[in-house]
């Protein structure tokens, strides 16, 4: 149940963008958490993730991601055809922010895939959801496509596209632990 009013949360919102903004002095404050593909990943995580009532860092979520990056979910739309939703991440922190500091949303990375290009990069994460930490079981798990682009000087989120597991689409052995 929890998992349907979550997806429903999710595509209720408007897909209106936001800009962008980019806090002063934040590349500063956050710069070892883009050094290497494996921290940005780890720090997305880190970031989203948090027990009931507890703040997320959304300009440490922010500064993880280019300008014009993309967070694109896999959906059923009212008539229960698959779509995709696009948001920016500002669009992504008004829609499930405050739903996730409600409710506790700790997302855990299961199983990575990882392919490096030049300055280019493509991860399949594979990822389980729970409410608490202490909870035994997941309520969902997915899969996370997450592009990215390193500019010399750092590692930025192009685009995250994710799809949720479900009874007529299980995650492949090969993409579980």
């Amino acid at each position: 149940m929890k998992k349907l009013l979550f997806i429903l949360f999710l595509g209720i919102f408007s897909t209106t963008s936001f800009a962008q903004e980019e806090p002063e002095d934040i590349s500063l404050t956050y710069p070892e958490k883009v050094t290497t593909v494996e921290s940005t990943i780890q720090t997305l995580y880190r970031v989203i993730s948090g027990e009931k009532d507890q703040e997320r860092d959304w300009k440490l979520f922010k500064f993880l991601f280019k300008p014009d990056a993309k967070l694109i979910p896999t959906l059923k739309d009212k008539d229960d055809k698959l779509t995709v939703r696009y948001m920016s991440p500002s669009d992504y922190i008004k829609s499930s922010g405050d739903w996730m500091v409600r409710n506790g949303f700790i997302e855990r990375e299961i199983h990575r895939e990882v392919h490096v290009f030049g300055h280019i990069a493509q991860v399949f994460s594979t990822y389980e959801c729970y409410e608490s930490l202490s909870d035994e079981k997941p309520f969902m798990r997915g899969i996370n496509s997450i592009q990215l682009f390193n500019d010399d000087e750092r590692w930025w989120i192009t685009n995250i596209q994710w799809s949720q597991e479900s009874a007529k689409y299980q995650i492949p052995s090969k993409y579980l632990r």
